[in-house]
């Protein structure tokens, strides 16, 4: 681990430099940039196993694995020689191929609403597409989404985004004309009785609901006792369809996603990440009589050249196989409550107000004192602290999300003793904030 006094960023600061003479920003993807946390980024020369190195050479236990896909540790050695032998055979082919058939297969089997799946290249493009299918399915063009979700940057979903937008202090996006989000109405996260009132206002008018079951993008927030439940009655009496975004709690939470976890089907579901293996993907999938509307089959039109690439559905496929050996899910679930209950305990006897919790591999701490069940609440927190504790632990060799309002994610590869070790970090840097 990296200590404070050997901790150098000279290389990094210089790449990041002329990087913003080339890229907006200096980066390919907002909370890169560290707006939210100060100082420059460190840039990453190589990752292995729950481990970054940057291009100073400082190392660090990371708890961002690539935002979430790295569930089995960063170049996971099957992994790599599943994508080995499939680059003998090509990068690309544009054309069907046997490795989509495997996955979708593995998918369907899996993830308890879907029975068909379509694979494309991101999760901003899957949940682009599902939203497309659900208008053409219902008839209908209003949607709801829940304040603090993040959906990718298509244009009706920026509205009360979190995520980057909130990283960026952004209410919403220029560029997106009013007209198109006007048929996105939004409830905070939790709140059944506001959805129920949405429902009531536009009568015959909403296409269905869409959330992330459990909030990944506000920070972490799970989902109150009854709350999926109700969703799921009141999409139902209204003639709606509701949609999990699970491009992060899929096949992470629990190998079936938050669906199997808390034991409620949707209609339609979105997934990336983990099915990729750390590659590009995206997907969209749930019940037949809805995907049978989607291009080839349907008049719903979407297509994509580079979607079921053989590459990413080899990791993918590669990825899911490991994640079903026994045990899996137990030691995710096991390393990651030691992690942050660690952390809380080390903030709260240094005097901080904090809120947090896991399930499974995902994680999250608020500096708040207050219970967090909401985007609201979430705004709430102490982000000069966090700010502050973001940079004690960089320079301590721990790894973090560059934003108050992104979860954390432990994989397979993390140990007892790099907890240890990021425990005792976190006292260091809460003792002097």
């Amino acid at each position: 681990m990296v200590n404070v006094t050997s901790f150098k960023t000279a290389r990094s600061e210089e790449i990041f430099t002329a990087a913003q003479k080339l890229m907006p920003g200096g980066v390919s993807s907002p909370v890169r940039a560290f707006k939210s946390v100060g100082g420059q980024p460190i840039v990453f020369d190589r990752v292995k196993g729950a481990y970054i190195w940057d291009v100073d050479g400082n190392q660090y236990i990371d708890y961002v694995g690539t935002w979430g896909p790295a569930i089995c540790g960063h170049a996971h050695p099957e992994v790599i020689a599943a994508l080995h032998e499939a680059l003998e055979k090509g990068t690309s082919f544009g054309a069907p191929s046997f490795q989509e058939n495997t996955l979708a297969e593995m998918v369907i089997e899996a993830v308890p609403s879907i029975e068909m799946v379509r694979f494309v290249n991101s999760g901003t493009e899957a949940c682009m597409s599902v939203l497309r299918l659900m208008r053409a399915f219902t008839g209908r063009d209003k949607i709801i989404k829940f304040e603090g979700c993040y959906h990718g940057h298509a244009d009706m979903f920026l509205v009360k985004a979190g995520s980057g937008v909130a990283t960026l202090g952004l209410p919403d996006s220029p560029g997106v004309p009013k007209d198109t989000t006007s048929n996105t109405l939004t409830a905070p996260y939790n709140d059944l009785e506001a959805v129920k009132a949405l429902f009531a206002e536009n009568p015959d008018q909403i296409s269905g609901v869409i959330l992330e079951p459990v909030v990944g993008n506000a920070g972490f927030i799970p989902p109150d006792a009854g709350f999926l439940e109700g969703l799921r009655e009141l999409t139902s009496e209204n003639g709606a369809l509701l949609v999990f975004d699970e491009v992060m709690t899929g096949f992470r939470i629990a190998y079936g996603g938050a669906q199997e976890k808390f034991g409620v089907t949707p209609d339609l579901t979105t997934l990336g990440k983990v099915i990729g293996g750390g590659l590009p993907v995206g997907a969209y999938g749930g019940r037949r009589d809805i995907m049978a509307l989607v291009a080839p089959s349907g008049p719903m039109y979407q297509a994509g050249t580079l979607s079921g690439n053989p590459l990413a559905m080899t990791a993918g496929i590669k990825t899911l196989e490991l994640l079903q050996k026994p045990g899996t899910y137990e030691y995710l679930d096991r390393i990651t409550k030691r992690l942050i209950d660690g952390l809380l305990k080390a903030a709260q006897e240094e005097g901080h107000a904090v809120y947090g919790g896991q399930i499974s591999g995902m994680f999250g701490m608020f500096f708040t004192g207050d219970p967090v069940h909401d985007y609201e609440d979430a705004k709430k927190s102490d982000l000069a602290k966090f700010s502050r504790f973001h940079r004690g632990m960089l320079e301590r060799g721990v790894y973090l999300a560059p934003s108050q309002f992104e979860a954390g994610f432990t994989s397979l590869a993390h140990t007892d003793e790099d907890v240890d070790r990021t425990i005792q970090a976190a006292r260091e840097v809460l003792s002097g904030l």
